[in-house]
């Protein structure tokens, strides 16, 4: 007999339900042809994500990855910097 698939925990749920709102509001705009979403929103989500992700390393030392986290905070930057150079 296998032992029973461990359950997700809640930060784990959270993260995944971040990166699902994230898929969501940068497809519908392809599929719809509208607006796209604000550069804002998707780097702030993208920070939510990392704390989430950051708290989850407390947790679990497996997780600690600070490679992936410096390539998120790039990634962050550079839609911020993209959305205030953005005319009008």
């Amino acid at each position: 007999m296998t032992k029973p698939r461990p359950t997700p925990d809640a930060l784990t749920i959270v993260s995944f339900a971040l990166l699902g709102v994230l898929a969501v509001l940068l497809v519908i705009p392809l599929v719809t042809g509208g607006p796209p979403p604000s550069p804002y929103l998707i780097a702030g989500l993208l920070l939510v994500r990392l704390g989430v992700q950051f708290l989850r390393s407390r947790r679990d030392e497996r997780l600690r990855r600070p490679a992936s986290w410096a390539f998120d905070l790039l990634l962050i930057g550079l839609i911020f910097y993209v959305a205030a150079n953005q005319p009008g």
